[in-house]
């Protein structure tokens, strides 16, 4: 890859000097994609995001940088616009993963191949499934509930049915409040325009910093489309693909109640032996029509 790069630093140089030589320009082309996809193919499912956002930035400076070559203000703004937003999204999004943009960028294998156990040997026959009417006992004698949104929440479109199942809570005296995880979702703030378009307060969402804390003091924590933030192994495993990544204490709550489709992965492509806990129960199904119904089985408890 360092290679690569001194060969387009090389040719780019050639085209200023010469800008005639069509030839050097398209072995460049040739060069840079070759390069494009050698820095991209060994990064992992969990660093992925990161480097969405770091090319998101680099094709906001390429923008800025047309704008120069065609002397377009409107180009050299936007561009640049994106480009600073950009490495300020990567910047979030690596110190919520402890990790650098150089270890992201330079990685020498996948992350997701290296480290980690079979997810036979992380469930086996522990995982405890639940229903609809069991969770709706559960928060029946709650007094205090956290829900943590995942991207799951955002693939099944599940913001509207998460605040009337909030709004039913509160009605009932319980406190209701959202854990929020940085990279939760695909960029940063993810969760929180999804819960806004949904209506619900900001003050009901509080950051990991501030939920973390409290999680020892939550009767139940509801887990909706979320698993590498809220995997214990990153706190846990030192030979986690996601050892160190700060996540979302969710496992030290009383109760836990994970809504998924199944136990599949997430971006790490890694097992979550939360979800073989002793204090969590596994809600298979839609994120929506699973929230849908346990709101639907709160009014008959």
């Amino acid at each position: 890859n360092g290679l690569l790069t001194l060969v387009c630093i090389g040719l780019g140089s050639w085209l200023v000097l010469e800008p005639g030589q069509m030839d050097a320009f398209w072995i460049m082309v040739c060069v840079a994609s070759l390069l494009g996809v050698m820095l991209v193919v060994p990064i992992g499912g969990a660093d992925m995001p990161v480097v969405i956002a770091f090319l998101n930035s680099c094709s906001g400076l390429a923008a800025a940088a047309t704008g120069f070559v065609l002397d377009n203000n409107v180009l050299i703004i936007a561009g640049s616009l994106v480009g600073a937003s950009g490495l300020i999204l990567t910047q979030i999004m690596c110190k919520a993963m402890n990790r650098s943009i150089f270890e992201v960028i330079f990685s020498e294998t996948p992350a997701a191949a290296a480290g980690g156990r079979d997810d036979s040997d992380v469930y086996g026959d522990r995982v405890t499934s639940t229903s609809a009417e069991e969770v709706a006992m559960l928060l029946e004698v709650a007094d205090r509930v956290v829900i943590v949104p995942g991207y799951g929440l955002a693939v099944a479109q599940a913001q509207h049915a998460v605040r009337d199942l909030m709004t039913s809570l509160e009605a009932s005296g319980k406190e209701v409040m959202f854990g929020i995880h940085p990279v939760a979702g695909r960029m940063p703030g993810h969760m929180n325009v999804l819960l806004a378009e949904a209506e619900i307060g900001y003050e009901h969402l509080l950051d990991m910093d501030q939920i973390n804390p409290t999680f020892s003091e939550t009767d139940v924590t509801i887990v909706i489309g979320a698993n590498d933030v809220v995997n214990p192994a990153a706190r846990n495993d030192p030979s986690s693909p996601i050892a160190g990544m700060p996540i979302l204490d969710v496992d030290e709550s009383r109760t836990v109640v994970v809504i998924k489709r199944s136990l599949s992965p997430g971006f790490a492509g890694i097992a979550n032996p939360l979800f073989a806990a002793d204090n969590a129960l596994m809600l298979f199904g839609d994120g929506k029509q699973a929230v849908i119904d346990i709101a639907a089985a709160l009014v008959t408890v």
